[in-house]
């Protein structure tokens, strides 16, 4: 479970920057996970828990927000939402177009206290 490894990044993350801040407790951490980013949301939320415990954040809520897919066809100079995994372009069916959004895994908000 990768998430695991993952999740203690943003933990360590989050710590650092609440403390630099001069904070006691981090209530909220919000995250932006893109829908191909290969993360799976339950164990996010399992790893959350185990990795926060004996932190400022051991208190704190995950709270997740999903990123969807967009790509880009070049031919058409588009932006879509794929249809299957192949990212095909809707207009000229060329396969594997650029994932513009949608692989995020990032660190997006703090509430602290």
């Amino acid at each position: 479970m990768h998430e695991v490894g993952m999740m203690q990044n943003i933990i360590d993350a989050a710590v650092k920057r609440a403390k630099d801040e001069g904070a006691q407790h981090i209530r909220l951490v919000q995250m932006r996970v893109g829908e191909v980013s290969g993360v799976v949301a339950d164990s996010l939320q399992l790893a959350f828990e185990v990795t926060k415990k004996g932190t400022i954040a051991e208190d704190a809520r995950l709270q997740v927000e999903n990123v969807p897919v967009v790509c880009y066809c070049s031919n058409c100079n588009i932006e879509f939402h794929p249809n299957s995994e192949l990212n095909e372009c809707p207009e000229c069916h060329q396969s594997y177009c650029e994932v513009r959004q949608g692989k995020e895994f990032e660190l997006a908000f703090l509430e602290v206290s």
